[in-house]
């Protein structure tokens, strides 16, 4: 029976987006609404401006009136590139022609590439914490996501027997995450080798997040479809936001099995057609000329990672190491304050936002992600006021 608490429009939209919970992120950000001097450690945006080499790329391009749309899967000498620097940094060879797509952001690829594989009641294993979009993705496409917690005193790796115990005959495809948005952690080659063992008994599709494939600080980064048989069954997803400082242009790719690809791209074709021209343009001129540019502020980074990681530490909230992206993930448990709450009154009492870790995902209860992508200014600022609230609750 319909529900009549429901406006007549609400009983019109599809029951699974009105059940959806809106981003918990986001809600964070609707808080600081009217309000001054607040410092924001949320957003996982950096604070550097896209390089003016880029930039001036771009300029030069409009100039020229390249305004046009581009092929459906990207501008060929972009995926000619991004070939290119895969095959360098990631030693995994793509043909650009039929393996590379290049979409709206990585974000577009995901969807993409989970629209293409969902059929009604599969289930997508998803290491948690993790990033907030890929569950609702899941849940959209008729999928059942399956959570897999990590723990910090494992520095957030996702470990073959949690993998293991959550594999079913139904399971179809692994989202993976490393560097890991929320909690820093990364996974190494000896890592990787268990997982990529439970891959091929399990004859799992993986679909391998690596937007924060630059952000390493010690260890390499590992793709995952470098190992050994794991080229064929995986998605390489990636973009410009983060490294490169890029996150409005909205470039991101996918490269993969062609089969897959050609898949995502039907899909592609029917939404958006193709990335906006003017954004494929500065991502071409990233990886021919910003190279420079990105391992400055990936330098920088680390700097900050160090002061802001030792800051918390200091002020009596334990954190793990992050070892990738920008993000700090620290244990508030101690404080008798549910991750909400603490988040919440922290806004409210001292004007720094952060995000509670429970709209992570499993695992996440009792941490807060802070963006570490601001200037050290604010950065200490921040500690400084998260001290003064720590020492009133």
């Amino acid at each position: 029976m319909p529900n009549q608490t429901l406006k007549p429009i609400e009983r019109l939209l599809s029951p699974q987006v009105r059940e959806m919970p809106p981003s918990g992120i986001r809600k964070f950000f609707d808080y600081t609404s009217g309000m001054k001097d607040v410092i924001s450690l949320g957003v996982g945006e950096p604070d550097f401006v896209t390089p003016q080499i880029v930039r001036d790329a771009c300029v030069a391009a409009l100039d020229k009136g390249r305004t046009t749309y581009t092929s459906n899967s990207g501008m060929p000498e972009l995926r000619e590139a991004i070939s290119g620097y895969l095959s360098d940094s990631c030693k995994v060879d793509y043909d650009p022609a039929s393996e590379v797509l290049v979409t709206v952001g990585s974000s577009e690829a995901i969807d993409l590439a989970l629209r293409a594989l969902i059929t009604e009641g599969d289930e997508i294993v998803i290491p948690e914490p993790c990033y907030i979009s890929y569950s609702p993705i899941v849940f959209l496409g008729g999928g059942r996501p399956v959570g897999v917690e990590t723990f910090a005193e494992h520095q957030f790796k996702l470990k073959a027997d949690a993998l293991r115990e959550k594999l079913t005959p139904r399971s179809k495809v692994l989202v993976l995450c490393y560097p890991n948005n929320p909690t820093g952690g990364i996974m190494t080659y000896e890592d990787w080798l268990p997982i990529a063992r439970l891959a091929e008994e399990h004859n799992l599709v993986v679909i391998s997040d690596e937007i924060y494939s630059e952000l390493t600080y010690g260890d390499k980064h590992v793709s995952f479809a470098s190992l050994p048989g794991m080229k064929e069954r995986t998605l390489v997803v990636n973009g410009f936001s983060k490294a490169f400082a890029m996150t409005g242009w909205r470039v991101g790719y996918a490269c993969g099995p062609r089969e897959l690809i050609a898949a995502m791209l039907k899909i592609h074709q029917y939404t958006v057609m193709c990335a906006p021209i003017m954004g494929q343009v500065a991502a071409l001129a990233s990886l021919q000329v910003g190279m420079e540019e990105k391992d400055r502020m990936i330098e920088s980074y680390d700097q900050r990672r160090r002061l802001f990681v030792q800051g918390l530490r200091q002020i009596g909230l334990p954190c793990h190491e992050p070892q990738g992206a920008f993000y700090a993930f620290p244990s508030i448990a101690h404080t008798g304050l549910t991750s909400e709450q603490f988040a919440h009154r922290l806004l409210q009492e001292a004007k720094v936002v952060t995000v509670p870790g429970q709209v992570f995902g499993s695992g996440g209860e009792g941490f807060i992600r802070c963006s570490y992508a601001s200037s050290q200014v604010q950065l200490e600022e921040a500690l400084e006021r998260i001290r003064k609230f720590l020492s009133l609750i």
